[in-house]
């Protein structure tokens, strides 16, 4: 593990009842661990932006499967996209309701492509795709915290 550096932050003293009540209810035992993971947080938002290499992302979504022909759209999709897919998982939640998952990695713009037209799809009631990133570019500066 890296030594730790000691800085001061300043900030008004609403900001910081709200902040501290935030990470209290998150379950962090002290600020220093919160401002690390929003810090490292920001800094693969920033590196997705950035980056031209590859990433990983996670789209979940539920859709109507009774929409006629979506399944079939999902797949076709899926299918031509299939270099960019880890895995997926399907769970039906109802009669007439399915939740998925797809594992995807490739460059940051077409895994927003791939999730833009599957979220456009007829029946698919809701979804969202969540990027990450390795961070390997600079390991040196970054210390992941897992909760």
């Amino acid at each position: 593990m890296q030594k730790l550096i000691r800085f001061g932050v300043s900030m008004e003293k609403s900001l910081l009842a709200k902040f501290d009540k935030l990470i209290g209810k998150k379950g962090y035992t002290n600020r220093s661990e919160a401002i690390r993971d929003i810090v490292r947080d920001k800094l693969v938002e920033e590196n997705i932006q950035e980056s031209t290499g590859e990433v990983f992302g996670a789209l979940v979504y539920i859709y109507d499967h009774h929409k006629r022909e979506l399944e079939k759209s999902l797949a076709n999709l899926q299918h031509d996209y299939y270099r960019n897919i880890i895995s997926t998982s399907h769970v039906h939640l109802d009669h007439d309701h399915c939740f998925e998952v797809i594992l995807l990695r490739g460059e940051a713009g077409t895994l927003k492509k791939i999730s833009e037209k599957l979220l456009s799809f007829k029946g698919v009631k809701h979804g969202k795709l969540t990027l990450t990133t390795s961070l390997t570019k600079n390991p040196q500066t970054i210390n992941h915290h897992h909760n």
